[in-house]
């Protein structure tokens, strides 16, 4: 089935844009970016949104919720009620603490591992299964740092952390036609392979 909306998930804010939470804006940007028109808000969805109109996402809807993490279920299941959407439909792109920044892991359904915005979005649409793109931002205990996940989540990432998770997300873009048709298994073959060091 393929993808009819990406949402990437973070915090809105100038104060919360660097942080390692916010990662899924930086993809759903980046995308963004290949398009003509700019980011509207929406209210009725809680979201800046953004159709896009031509490249590979071309007929999906981008999606930045405005909510904060912890409630992003509301905007993201506002969106698909509005435009029918199942859940198999939704492509989410958010943080992951429990993999290495630089890597990519996609599946479906599933726990939420603990990611506040995953929870309240499987919550809130009464299901788990849709899509879910991890970007490893590391974990505090695994980088040797006494912070607290809570902290360091909402931290910039190290100069080196970043270079990693921009290279992730490039891979990401390299897979955005196989993701949005869904060929998540030749998605997979590429996002899962080991970033080169």
């Amino acid at each position: 089935m393929p993808i009819r909306a990406l949402v990437g998930l973070g915090n809105p804010g100038p104060q919360y844009e660097a942080t390692r939470h916010n990662v899924g804006f930086w993809l759903v940007d980046a995308i963004g970016r290949q398009q003509a028109g700019g980011w509207q808000r929406e209210p009725k969805f809680q979201a800046e949104v953004l159709r896009a109109s031509s490249g590979e996402a071309s007929g999906c809807w981008l999606v930045k919720p405005q909510t904060f993490m912890n409630r992003s279920g509301l905007s993201v299941s506002a969106l698909a009620q509005f435009y029918r959407l199942a859940p198999e439909e939704l492509l989410v792109i958010h943080d992951e603490l429990d993999l290495a920044a630089g890597e990519v892991r996609l599946k479906q359904g599933g726990g939420h591992g603990g990611h506040n915005g995953v929870r309240d979005i499987a919550s809130s649409l009464g299901s788990p299964d849709f899509w879910r793109l991890r970007l490893g931002i590391g974990h505090p205990r695994s980088l040797n740092l006494r912070q607290e996940v809570a902290d360091f989540v909402l931290h910039r990432p190290s100069a080196d952390q970043a270079i990693e998770i921009d290279r992730a997300i490039d891979r990401c873009l390299s897979q955005l036609g196989p993701l949005v048709r869904g060929d998540f298994a030749g998605a997979q073959q590429v996002l899962h392979a080991r970033p080169a060091s």
